[in-house]
């Protein structure tokens, strides 16, 4: 495959301002325009709003199992970053390409496309599947529709390999992840009077001490992966506010922390020990004082964890392919443990580009990232014309 086609894409996807606040849809239809006339078989699955739209795009048979090539569109917002030129504008210096998504993910996003004339010019044994996606910037939130409809498709897919960046290394496993917002709600009194009242403040920051307290657990003591930079499981409280003026006993507070777990351990069943210490050992000390006073929960974001096997048929397959021998477990989180848990597919993360550069002013990837990309979807082309 050609890189020069390659990054001909990227400069086409990375002209779509398509930051997760925006619709996605004018990339979908320009994408549906090639793949359309290629023989790709072209499927939406669109949100609520119908403003964005993940596209499920198949080449090849469709009664036996294939390969699917897995990538989001979205992108996280430019604001208050100082790029040196136009984010939305591909530019090339020192054989790297900046640009708003370059990295994260619209390099191998270009890639599929640049190897989809090959993908449809070939006698395809299995099929290949495109999983393009909306939202994973703020959630995972287009790809849960997408596995869900895939789980009503008569055949599923034999392996999914995830295109975030991973400079084409092997990734069988990250951390399973749930954000949370708190709402605490107080009773306000005049601080002369403050044993009348229930200070939202204070004890949201009873609340903050136990969820150190279960990762201070956790770092002495809880199960542990290697593979890991961080090799255990961990909570963090990344907000709390709250309280108006010191003569003022507050009456809301609001705490966001998270839960990022490994394989071993379920992030609900943290979740589930935080909130029932509100439950059981706050509340009681505030609806006496106050009725009405306590603790709203609500996980807003999150997804599942990625825990391959190392042994895997997905994994020794996506090594040959890739010309890797070593595996490896990150700390950010993808769409793979999506595709793995709630799709019974079996994934990997394997993409071009560095995840440091990822949401950086100047974002960029390395022409080279998107040449060895383009070098292993070429060998899943020839794996797919084998059966």
């Amino acid at each position: 495959m050609e890189t020069e086609a390659i990054v001909a894409h990227l400069r086409d996807l990375v002209a779509f301002d398509t930051t997760s606040r925006n619709s996605n849809l004018p990339l979908i239809d320009h994408v549906e325009a090639f793949l359309g006339p290629l023989g790709f078989a072209c499927e939406r699955v669109c949100d609520d709003t119908g403003t964005k739209a993940n596209l499920w795009a198949t080449i090849g048979p469709a009664d036996v199992p294939g390969w699917v090539l897995s990538g989001h569109t979205d992108v996280v917002p430019v604001d208050g970053q100082e790029w040196d030129g136009d984010p939305f504008v591909l530019t090339e210096k020192d054989g790297r390409l900046h640009g708003r998504g370059t990295c994260d993910m619209k390099g191998f996003l270009a890639a599929c496309l640049a190897a989809a004339p090959a993908m449809a010019g070939a006698d395809l044994k299995r099929p290949i599947h495109l999983a393009f996606s909306y939202d994973e910037e703020v959630g995972c939130v287009g790809a849960r529709r997408l596995v869900e409809r895939l789980r009503t498709k008569p055949v599923r897919p034999l392996a999914c390999f995830v295109g975030e960046p991973t400079t084409m290394g092997v990734v069988i496993g990250h951390k399973g992840k749930r954000s949370v917002t708190v709402s605490v709600r107080g009773h306000t009194v005049h601080s002369s009077l403050a044993p009348h009242g229930v200070n939202a403040v204070e004890f949201a920051a009873l609340l903050v001490a136990k969820i150190r307290a279960v990762a201070d657990r956790f770092a002495a003591e809880g199960a542990r992966d290697a593979l890991y930079d961080v090799p255990y499981t961990t909570t963090h409280v990344g907000v709390l506010r709250g309280g108006t003026a010191l003569n003022i006993v507050s009456d809301r507070a609001e705490i966001l922390f998270e839960v990022r777990a490994i394989g071993t351990d379920d992030p609900d069943a943290v979740l589930a020990e935080i909130e029932a210490y509100a439950r059981e050992a706050l509340e009681p000390r505030m609806t006496p004082v106050r009725a009405g006073t306590g603790f709203t929960f609500d996980t807003y974001a999150g997804f599942p964890g990625l825990d391959t096997p190392p042994d895997a048929e997905v994994v020794t397959l996506a090594k040959r392919l890739a010309g890797r021998n070593e595996h490896a477990k990150v700390a950010y989180g993808t769409e793979a443990g999506l595709f793995s848990q709630l799709g019974g597919i079996p994934t990997v993360v394997i993409g071009p580009g560095d995840i440091a550069q990822a949401h950086q002013a100047n974002e960029w990837i390395a022409v080279s990232e998107l040449a060895a990309c383009g070098r292993f979807l070429g060998e899943v082309v020839r794996e797919a014309t084998r059966g």
